[in-house]
């Protein structure tokens, strides 16, 4: 049984020009950029800024998030690289599979599965939490029991927005280029606003100490579930603050920076990828890590973070409460608002790529790697993709899951930091428009770090990721191996019988 069986970039590349299976090429640079940032600005910015702050990091939340853009940036230049030399759609899954071969490439495609649909689908469930608070007392106003998955019977909003942007994502990629590129520029007026009001009513007294002391953290009872994983295996009490809190505090706001590496899903779509996929993926990271920097120094300068309430779901707007500027507040929850409709739909459209990509590979039925004859667009897929994001925000609360987003992303930076430097060692002859720098050095720290990361996640989310990937297991071995086309292709071709 050959589930180490690789397919050659040529392959993949060929296969891109199969009629049934063609994407149209719509994006440039400025499209990929604004793709970017407008999935990286969401609930990050919004929310996790001033929990992490409260919970784990104080002011040095600044330095969680440098950890944190640190990761991203040097798996950044590995995605860039792949990006550039493998211009197919389906991102670490298709590196994947030049490279290791098909079962590590199954599994980082079940593992991108995680991080996008369970993202859009708590998105989607954040987004319901600002509309209603912008539409609360006006006609919109949606009833408690229809509002939330958690203490109503159905998360009314979550279905209605995953829908729309499903409708949205049929009608095709420059369609939701457009969209985002005028949502993308409402959000950073938005944030810009934040910051250049907020900057008048910092206290410097706030930020000392930048990083206070450690403390033992409250609530877990020493439970692994509940613990770090590092702090389980070092067999030391877990702690909040400090440090240690500083560098937890990165793999939690680690989430606030998941979607840059959609810019590599849209290669295939893309009029030059080998240029402009690296300037896309580099260029919105370094955009939202400076804001996301500049953010947190105000509002733990604004408000001490021992005033920030962990469980307030809007930090920021409550920080301009506290100054006297509640109007800030309100346009916060609504610049919120909007901005999370395009973070769903770029996860969502990360999603049908991905899986289109594995379904073309037969590794999925590959009746859902159809694409619209009109739109241009893997129209099945997209559709399954919505109706299970509406499915899963509507009715499920996804809080405990939003951490399995993170650990998920982070295995696939691994994986593809250490595949690039196989491809330089297996195809150097291959063109590269773009080239890591100091590969063997940018690759071992990005998987040294991104490990790092994933140890100071919870005991309970390595559990529920190991069980995802179980999961992932049986459906390869029950489905996608006796269906994969690449294997279909090597036992035609070893009994002689002429292949497509």
């Amino acid at each position: 049984m050959d589930v180490l069986r690789t397919k050659t970039v040529e392959q993949s590349i060929a296969e891109t020009d199969e009629p049934e299976h063609k994407l149209k090429k719509n994006l440039g640079t400025l499209d990929l950029i604004v793709f970017g940032v407008g999935v990286i600005i969401g609930a990050g910015i919004f929310v996790i800024t001033g929990t992490v702050a409260a919970s784990n990091a104080g002011p040095g939340i600044t330095i969680s998030f440098a950890i944190a853009g640190l990761a991203c940036a040097l798996a950044a230049l590995c995605y860039a690289e792949f990006a550039s030399t493998v211009p197919v759609a389906g991102s670490a899954y298709t590196f994947s599979y030049a490279t290791f071969g098909e079962l590590i490439a199954w599994i980082i495609g079940w593992d991108l599965a995680l991080e996008f649909t369970i993202g859009a689908a708590a998105l989607s469930t954040s987004f319901s939490g600002y509309y209603q608070e912008v539409m609360e007392g006006t006609p919109f106003e949606v009833p408690t029991n229809l509002g939330s998955a958690a203490d109503g019977v159905v998360d009314l909003p979550a279905i209605i927005i995953s829908l729309l942007v499903t409708g949205v994502l049929i009608g095709g990629i420059k369609l939701s280029s457009v969209i985002n590129q005028v949502v993308v520029a409402i959000k950073l007026l938005v944030v810009a606003a934040v910051i250049i009001f907020g900057v008048a009513h910092i206290d410097t007294a706030n930020y000392s100490p930048f990083i206070p002391p450690s403390q033992p953290a409250p609530d877990t009872s020493g439970s692994f579930m509940d613990a770090t994983l590092i702090s389980t295996l070092a067999g030391y009490d877990p702690a909040v603050y400090g440090l240690a809190g500083v560098i937890a505090g990165a793999s939690i706001v680690f989430f606030a920076f998941i979607g840059f590496d959609i810019v590599a899903t849209t290669a295939e779509e893309t009029r030059n990828p080998q240029r402009d996929v690296p300037r896309g993926i580099l260029g919105s990271l370094a955009i939202v890590t400076g804001l996301y920097i500049v953010v947190s120094l105000v509002i733990t300068g604004m408000q001490n973070y021992t005033d920030i309430d962990p469980n307030d779901g809007a930090p920021l707007a409550t920080a301009f409460d506290v100054v006297g500027m509640d109007w800030m507040g309100r346009l916060i929850a609504i610049g919120a608002c909007i901005g999370l409709i395009v973070v769903v739909m770029i996860l969502m459209l990360g999603q049908t790529r991905v899986g289109f990509a594995m379904a073309r590979d037969g590794l999925l039925p590959i009746g859902l790697a159809k694409v619209h004859p009109t739109f241009g667009t893997p129209y099945i897929f997209t559709a399954i993709t919505g109706v299970a994001v509406a499915i899963i925000g509507g009715l499920v609360d996804l809080e405990t899951l939003v951490h399995l987003v993170s650990i998920g992303t982070l295995f696939a930076f691994v994986l593809v930091s250490i595949g690039v430097v196989i491809l330089r060692r297996q195809r150097p002859d291959l063109p590269r428009s773009f080239r890591t720098p100091a590969v063997y050095v940018v690759a071992t720290a990005s998987v040294l770090l991104c490990f790092y990361l994933m140890l100071n996640l919870t005991g309970g989310t390595w559990v529920r990721f190991i069980v995802w990937m179980l999961i992932g297991f049986v459906v390869y071995f029950g489905y996608s191996y006796k269906h994969s086309r690449l294997g279909k292709r090597q036992a035609a071709e070893a009994a002689g019988t002429p292949t497509a």
